[in-house]
């Protein structure tokens, strides 16, 4: 199965709304970049009073893991990075109690989604989720899962703007998180 790394996504919109954002597979040489993109991310939730992301997760160590298994994504504009992704085909196995069918079907998770401060209220994330379906659907993938805290506001909204369907409860080692999965 294919990890397509480079796509150009081309949203013109007036006056400080995306104008030219290109996705393309993260590199060690955005890890600063994105790790600011991170600390900005768990500040917001800490004053959202999100307790989803600590100080020790994600880490940088998360980040270039991401980026060594092929992972990792970031959408770019003309100043640098403006948002962060993993997108891995490798299965969750938090996931494993949602496959109650017993039919294997193959699904990719999207994970870790960030968006800088100063791209915020600009449609990045609602834009990269869908760089996540469309990079999905070019490897062949014909379902996307992800989750969140029961608290993080911005990305319930998501998830319902997108159209993706609450699959259940999910549980990690920092506790439980909402499932959402949507059909290609």
């Amino acid at each position: 199965m294919s990890n397509p790394t480079k796509s150009k996504h081309l949203l013109n919109f007036a006056n400080n709304k995306i104008s030219d954002m290109r996705t393309r597979a993260a590199t060690v040489d955005d890890i600063g970049q994105i790790m600011e993109i991170i600390s900005q991310a768990k500040a917001q939730m800490r004053r959202l009073g999100s307790g989803q992301w600590t100080d020790d997760y994600p880490s940088h160590q998360h980040i270039a893991k991401d980026i060594s298994d092929g992972h990792g994504y970031v959408m770019t504009d003309d100043d640098g990075v403006v948002a962060y992704m993993a997108i891995s085909f490798d299965g969750e196995p938090a996931y494993a109690p949602l496959d109650t069918s017993g039919e294997k079907i193959p699904y990719a998770t999207a994970h870790r989604l960030a968006v800088a401060d100063r791209a915020k209220r600009r449609g990045i994330a609602t834009a990269l989720m869908r760089e996540a379906e469309r990079i999905a659907k070019e490897a062949g993938i014909t379902l996307l899962r992800a989750d969140t805290n029961f608290d993080n506001a911005y990305m319930l909204r998501l998830f319902e703007t997108l159209r993706f369907t609450y699959r259940g409860k999910v549980v990690y080692l920092s506790g439980e998180r909402l499932a959402y999965e949507k059909r290609l």
